[in-house]
């Protein structure tokens, strides 16, 4: 699509994308802050209260390339205002959800909508921009997940403190229509159409490269989750109190912001060569937390290093899934560009797991290498798909 063809300006179009996944984000983090409130106000335990995570991002993962295969001759822009609508109004029943099975189908529905959506906004982005803009806009758009958890996960779990965990869906359902009315003026009238077949699609699964390109990213969330998810109690070996863990977690968010933007440069040329390079640092950062837990001041640092590496993959292995569909499989690249998401929740899911098994088997000292191994198969991986690439030309 030229820039004669759309008339709305690329910033103004990719802040809409962000503010998009912005509200999306904050919508699928939120739920970790107000768990507890939830399970007492529904009379269930924090544990059945828990599964509304785990069936949320599950549903996210398993459906999200389902119906981005089965609506892929949707056109783009009414069916994105739809799905905002969709989301809305998921979040305005969930104020009034008085069951924890209610809630608990909401929350699927609201899943199913917030991976599509997700995958749109990534391709509306990567269509709507300049080829040399590519990297930067799509590193906004994932921006907008980096500023759900520092600002608007915070502010809902707020809420739920002062008020009820219910205000914390009125504001995910207001951020909905105020992403609905941006998308309404913003979203470009004259978006790509996919015309392949659902088999087509479906094909696209079941190429090797694409199944390549799908596990370099869930490695890499892998190694960083891994950790991530035991990182309180890593602090807490560090003799750190609850107050200074919120003060840690928080300055872990603004760093990873700055990861989001080195992830746009990174991608602007040669990613997948420069993303071996970004998995054996992370490989290595993640496994020196096991001498730095020794000192303070260098465990913070280390983390620090830890919140930088986190995303800087994002940018480049969401390219790379679109671009190898374009060359094995282009009338599938939507379907392509829902599968960067799904491979984060995969990663995260598979970290997570594989670090608790650790942690329960020897000792929390030894996760960090469950980490740091994760990044180096991502990096072998990222390195015979790197090479494949240079044969193929």
């Amino acid at each position: 699509m030229t820039q004669q063809e759309n008339k709305t300006p690329y910033g103004l179009l990719i802040f809409s994308l962000s503010l998009l996944t912005f509200v999306l984000g904050t919508s699928e983090f939120v739920i970790v802050g107000i768990l507890t409130d939830i399970s007492s106000s529904l009379h269930i335990s924090n544990a059945q209260a828990g599964t509304l995570v785990s069936a949320f991002a599950f549903t996210f993962a398993i459906t999200t390339p389902i119906v981005m295969a089965l609506t892929s001759h949707f056109k783009k822009r009414p069916w994105m205002l739809l799905l905002i609508l969709a989301f809305v109004l998921f979040n305005t029943l969930s104020i009034f959800a008085t069951s924890y099975l209610v809630l608990l189908v909401l929350r699927m529905l609201t899943a199913i909508v917030t991976g599509v959506l997700i995958s749109l906004a990534m391709v509306v982005a990567n269509e709507s921009v300049p080829e040399h803009k590519r990297g930067m806009a799509i590193s906004f758009v994932f921006g907008g997940f980096t500023l759900a958890n520092v600002i608007g996960v915070p502010i809902g779990t707020l809420l739920a403190g002062h008020f009820s965990w219910h205000a914390t869906f009125i504001l995910t359902a207001s951020l909905g229509l105020v992403a609905f009315i941006f998308a309404q003026r913003l979203l470009p009238h004259k978006l790509s159409q996919e015309k392949g077949s659902i088999r087509d699609q479906f094909a696209l699964l079941g190429n090797s490269r694409i199944l390549m390109a799908f596990f370099i990213p869930a490695l890499g969330f892998g190694a960083t989750y891994a950790v991530f998810t035991y990182l309180v109690p890593i602090l807490k070996t560090l003799d750190i109190q609850n107050e200074s863990i919120s003060l840690v977690l928080f300055g872990y968010g603004v760093i990873s912001i700055f990861s989001n933007i080195l992830a746009g440069k990174i991608a602007s040329h040669r990613p997948i060569a420069r993303l071996r390079i970004v998995f054996f640092i992370q490989a290595l950062v993640l496994i020196a937390i096991y001498w730095t837990t020794a000192s303070l001041p260098l465990a913070l640092v280390n983390i620090g290093l830890m919140s930088l590496m986190s995303i800087l993959l994002t940018t480049s292995t969401q390219l790379y899934l679109i671009d190898l569909a374009k060359i094995y499989q282009p009338s599938a690249t939507g379907l392509a560009a829902s599968l960067m998401p799904v491979a984060s929740n995969v990663g995260i899911a598979m970290g997570s797991a594989i670090g608790g098994f650790v942690y329960h088997a020897s000792s929390l000292t030894f996760i960090p290498f469950v980490g740091g191994v994760l990044a180096i198969l991502a990096c072998i991986l990222t390195s015979i798909s790197y090479r494949l690439d240079q044969k193929s030309k």
